[in-house]
């Protein structure tokens, strides 16, 4: 089926809102003008044989964004929240506006169902590992790819280390990924800073250790918004040394103004001083929601969005990157609808098209001609999919290859 015009000259997908604001409708016009112009293709090509690609440098860049909806996002009255996605990303993008989580809209489950390609049902915090193999185990074993190829940093509370490595006693730690929490590292340094006394005007530096600690070792899950544990632990000496001596200037200097912000700012130097093959960024400062702040909420969109931009320029600038990079971004699940019993916004369960239908942007090496996928895929299409473009035998998954990603 090919993508169809609505009488206002726009892609007709599905996915209509009310009128926008002028602001709004402006960055609708410019991202679908161009997208349409000439490049309208059919939705599926399922005679083609999807070919794992030649290049052994294929790098894969996932970046997965919490809970936000269609109406915040990739509808008219959201576009003004996702300028960068919506006007300077998708006109070259392939875009899937139907994207559903079949799973447990969790943080964990969903994570690790896009990392493994099939749903995992296992503890919402993240204290066991998937089931199956992620992504990162896969690619290392079939390619005998080191750790230092391999990369997740995160700003999400529910990860730990587990997140790298599945429960499969034939893959497991041995094939895991480099894990690595900012937020914990930058408490590393801080408190270095109170211990080394470079902090100045503080009455009782014990006192204000122990509440850091406090407050980020806690275990309120959705009020905090994130929780420390002890996965960079794991990380060899010199990258661990090499990561915290970044963060640290954050201590002493003028710092990110979010987590999301510290997430890039470390995902980014990884890319310039390890350029992993495969690197899994997750933002999260979307989870305000569940402080009950809209404005925060939207906050976070707009700092994904502008984040996530920032991360596609780094792959056109940074030379290990350029021209073989596939970059896809991804939430992990909406958020309930507003007027249901669980305040809306606030949250994420409720079994409902608001909280199980996404949407997904693929750039880069992997995409051909710019054009958007009306057929609705799944969360977990996606990892047998990058398997394939970083030369993997296929496991055995619930998710299927997306055929429109080229080799």
């Amino acid at each position: 089926m090919t993508n169809e015009r609505g009488d206002n000259g726009l892609i007709d997908s599905g996915w209509k809102a009310e009128p926008p604001s002028d602001r709004s409708r402006r960055l609708f016009l410019q991202a679908a003008g161009l997208l349409i112009a000439g490049r309208l293709f059919p939705d599926a090509r399922a005679a083609e044989i999807f070919r794992p690609p030649h290049d052994s440098d294929h790098r894969i860049l996932l970046v997965i964004v919490g809970g936000v909806r269609r109406a915040e996002t990739f509808s008219p009255e959201g576009y003004e929240n996702i300028p960068h996605l919506a006007a300077d990303l998708l006109p070259h993008s392939l875009f899937y506006p139907h994207v559903r989580n079949e799973g447990v809209t969790a943080h964990f489950n969903a994570i690790s169902s896009i990392l493994t390609g099939n749903w995992q049902r296992v503890d919402d915090w993240g204290k066991l590992a998937p089931t199956s193999p992620t992504l990162f185990e896969q690619f290392r074993k079939a390619r005998s790819v080191d750790r230092s190829h391999t990369w997740i940093v995160a700003s999400n509370k529910a990860l730990t280390s587990q997140i790298g490595a599945s429960s499969d006693s034939n893959y497991g730690p041995a094939y895991g990924a480099n894990v690595v929490f900012p937020k914990q590292l930058m408490l590393a340094a801080v408190v270095d800073a109170l211990q080394a006394g470079r902090t100045a005007n503080l009455a009782d530096r014990d006192k204000i250790e122990a509440e850091l600690e406090s407050a980020m070792q806690g275990s309120n899950y959705e009020g905090l918004g994130w929780n420390v544990f002890d996965a960079s632990n794991q990380l060899d000496p010199e990258v661990r040394s090499t990561i915290a001596t970044a963060i640290s200037g954050f201590v002493h200097g003028s710092g990110p103004t979010s987590g999301d912000e510290l997430t890039f700012f470390v995902s980014r130097e990884v890319m310039r001083r390890f350029a992993p093959r495969v690197l899994v960024v997750v933002f999260s400062d979307v989870e305000a929601a569940h402080f009950g702040s809209y404005a925060m909420h939207l906050s976070g969109i707009r700092s994904a969005d502008r984040l996530s931009w920032q991360l596609w320029q780094e792959v056109q600038a940074n030379p290990a990157y350029q021209g073989k990079t596939t970059m896809i971004v991804l939430p992990e699940f909406g958020r309930d609808p507003d007027g249901s019993t669980t305040n809306g916004f606030f949250n994420h369960r409720a079994n409902h098209d608001s909280t199980r239908e996404t949407w997904m942007m693929a750039l880069g090496a992997a995409v051909g001609e710019p054009r958007i996928v009306e057929r609705p895929v799944l969360h977990v299409d996606l990892c047998p999919t990058l398997a394939s473009l970083l030369g993997c035998h296929p496991l055995i998954a619930q998710g299927s290859m997306l055929v429109e990603f080229e080799s």
